[in-house]
């Protein structure tokens, strides 16, 4: 299936809150992320991801709406040269290889970007399907913290995914 990378624009914000505003999306995320998730919250998101110079957050276009989010956010002090990457994508997108195209998009952009050397994903342990892009993006199981998440009552395990220049 056919996707784009690009800014999101306010023009975004019924097609992101219609399929951001899912339980299955936001439990594999972090309490940032909404739920629910309505119209007001994608303005707002928007607003915020549009200031950052270069992009940061794209969205992932999918028939001209947007229909998930990948973003890149290079880290400060003693972890410089690495960027943490997060991604989301709409449900009825889930198994066609669209995340991990876009992982893989965004690993390329990037390191063109920053003068950083490693990205890192940190998928919760139970979720198996932000593994398997992650390893079928080229990205390394580095560690498994036990039960380091609090989400949804439920202690969760934090894996660090990375893959380097």
């Amino acid at each position: 299936m056919h996707f784009t990378l690009r800014p999101f624009t306010l023009a975004d914000a019924d097609s992101l809150a219609g399929y951001a505003n899912n339980y299955n999306i936001a439990k594999n995320l972090t309490n940032a992320f909404p739920h629910p998730y309505t119209k007001d919250d994608a303005e707002k998101f928007i607003t915020m991801v549009s200031q950052h110079n270069p992009v940061q957050v794209f969205t992932i276009d999918i028939e001209g709406r947007a229909s998930g989010g990948i973003g890149l956010f290079p880290q400060a002090d003693i972890m410089c040269r690495n960027a943490e990457m997060g991604y989301w994508l709409a449900e009825p997108f889930w198994g066609k290889g669209i995340i991990t195209a876009a992982i893989r998009q965004m690993v390329e952009y990037g390191f063109k970007t920053w003068d950083i050397t490693r990205i890192y994903a940190r998928p919760f342990g139970s979720n198996i399907a932000s593994q398997k892009v992650l390893e079928k993006a080229g990205f390394r199981l580095e560690v498994r913290f036990e039960k380091t998440i609090f989400k949804n009552g439920v202690f969760e395990d934090e894996l660090i995914y990375a893959i380097r220049r």
